[in-house]
């Protein structure tokens, strides 16, 4: 295999696993999620009951209504993770064998496919516990998770190199932290269904405060849409959790905006990109309250999550490699030899 063959193999690994978090964010977004109560099947086959005589043997061995439309694009969205773990198998292999020539550290190398079965036993906790937010989260993280570790893989298995000193190196760490708070504070938002829960913009139902009890709902490991005393939620406590992701969004815009302004200056069009994908996220955010949540936008919405995390994470794994030129002759003979 060629060089150039692997980073193509990498990044179509990096656009597998972004349609992944993108039907991920379809499926919660569609309530379907349960649409099969069971796991890794649906109602107990490998496909999801859509014949009335399939439909009827399904709701009598597991109870409830059968929607089949829910049903497959839940196990549309297990096939394509499916396909993913057997793609990450086939490339850490690889991987493994090429990664002192590709100066790849071995625990990069592994965690993806670590990360991958995490991911399948959450999977199945999301159905067996019911949707309860923190596993959900857990899983909307789990996904980001693998995104940026293929997308660090891809990033340092390719050609090129972008110097940043030890300060810019630093504060590039720190706003992927603030970024990735914001992820988890926006799965928190959507797995408590606390979208809708701020009516208006830049108030919150009329409100720039929080209430008293706001900690309420972010206890992690209470079911949905409850307290941990069994109590129902209330608009208050939905209100809290989406304000405070608005809030945290601010430190988003400055951290973004003064470390894609750092790398203008220093003529980095990587601070372009930046500025741009936290504009189109600025105003998908604002875009989805004013509109009430449409569906297409609200799958945006997690798109440009991912995008930001996507340009931080390629932005440090270039940062960290060696020189170009050491790279590619490292590489090639291996590769030429391989095939």
């Amino acid at each position: 295999m060629s060089q150039r063959t692997l980073q193509r193999l990498l990044w179509f690994t990096v656009g597998w696993t972004l349609v992944l978090v993108m039907l991920g964010a379809y499926v919660r977004l569609e309530d379907a999620g349960l649409g099969c109560p069971d796991w890794p099947g649906c109602y107990g086959r490998l496909t999801a009951p859509d014949s009335h005589h399939e439909i009827a043997h399904a709701e009598q061995h597991y109870g409830g209504e059968v929607d089949p439309a829910k049903g497959w694009k839940e196990m549309i969205h297990r096939y394509v993770a499916g396909g993913l773990g057997l793609l990450l198998l086939g490339q850490t292999a690889l991987l493994w064998r090429h990664r002192a020539a590709l100066r790849m550290p071995a625990l990069l190398v592994v965690a993806p496919i670590c990360v991958v079965i995490f991911q399948a036993l959450l999977g199945m906790w999301t159905v067996t516990l019911k949707l309860m937010p923190g596993v959900v989260t857990s899983h909307l993280l789990g996904g980001m998770t693998m995104l940026a570790l293929v997308a660090a893989q891809a990033a340092r298995a390719s050609p090129g190199r972008l110097p940043l000193d030890g300060a810019l190196r630093i504060g590039a760490w720190i706003v992927l932290a603030v970024v990735a708070l914001q992820i988890a504070l926006g799965g928190w938002v959507s797995t408590n269904y606390a979208a809708l829960a701020c009516d208006g913009f830049p108030a919150c139902r009329g409100n720039y405060h929080l209430p008293d009890d706001w900690q309420v709902g972010f206890h992690p490991l209470r079911e949905l849409g409850l307290t941990m005393d069994g109590v129902a939620l209330d608009i208050d406590h939905l209100a809290a959790i989406h304000w405070i992701h608005r809030l945290w969004a601010v430190a988003v815009v400055i951290a973004v905006g003064l470390l894609a302004l750092a790398l203008l200056r220093r003529g980095r069009r990587a601070g372009a990109w930046l500025l741009g994908a936290l504009t189109l996220q600025i105003g998908l955010g604002i875009a989805n309250v004013l509109l009430g949540l449409p569906l297409p936008l609200a799958v945006a919405h997690n798109g440009g999550a991912a995008l930001l995390l996507l340009l931080l994470v390629g932005l440090l794994a270039r940062a960290r490699q060696g020189e170009t030129v050491h790279v590619q002759a490292s590489v090639r003979p291996v590769f030429s030899t391989a095939r």
